[in-house]
């Protein structure tokens, strides 16, 4: 094997299958019960437990971290059309905090945002389209402690499939959130990123397709070898 990764925030494991696939071991953490999650892992809350892992001296046994911190305070749907319309509350931001832990515990990380305002640094952006998916999900990545060149962002080949601000549009991408004015159905999200282990809705509509941190392992694994060459 090639290291082993800590997920954070891992939700049903799509980042966590991509590093898996890419030759690490993963061992997961998440406060909600995920019996789907396709590794080992810890129930609670992720920064707690990474506390606790860097104050024990336990982190050592990991060789890079990757953390998902909720996004709903920054993600794109929040900032525009939900606050336009006066829908939704007010979300916890935990970037901050998350990356003042990874930061206290040496080791090179990732860390995942959706497309918004979330205060990360986009040291990586990548797009299904880039994979050959069936979702475009564009997602920022930021890189602490390594760093890889950020790959070609191909033209998309046509509209996420459903109704937007009134018109219906077909087109190759489903939309892998929400219900109703055409969404993805279950089946269709499952093939569309490359997920088959869960067939939760809710988990599938949250997590990034294992095809981006497949690439990010890769990555992370040249930019290591090249360290040490």
């Amino acid at each position: 094997m090639n290291g082993r990764v800590l997920d954070l925030f891992s939700c049903a494991g799509g980042a966590a299958m991509g590093y898996h696939r890419a030759g690490f071991t993963v061992d997961g953490c998440d406060i909600a019960d995920r019996p789907r999650y396709p590794f080992p892992y810890h129930r609670g809350d992720a920064l707690e437990y990474l506390a606790r892992l860097i104050a024990s001296g336990e982190i050592e046994r990991y060789t890079l971290v990757h953390a998902s911190p909720p996004c709903q305070a920054g993600c794109a749907l929040t900032v525009g059309t939900n606050t336009s319309q006066g829908w939704g509350g007010t979300h916890e931001d935990l970037v901050a905090p998350t990356r003042a832990l990874l930061d206290a515990s040496g080791l090179p990380y990732v860390m995942e945002q959706p497309n918004g305002r979330a205060k990360i640094r986009k040291d990586l952006s990548l797009c299904g389209e880039m994979f050959g998916l069936g979702v475009l999900r564009h997602r920022n990545f930021e890189l602490g402690r390594w760093a890889t060149a950020q790959p070609a962002h191909p033209r998309h080949r046509g509209y996420v499939r459903g109704h937007r601000h009134g018109i219906r549009r077909d087109g190759p991408y489903v939309a892998a959130y929400g219900n109703g004015g055409g969404k993805a159905t279950v089946p269709e999200m499952q093939q569309a990123m490359g997920i088959t282990w869960t067939d939760v809705r809710e988990e599938l509509t949250e997590a990034i397709p294992p095809a981006y941190t497949q690439w990010i392992g890769h990555a992370f694994l040249t930019a290591r070898q090249e360290v040490f060459t």
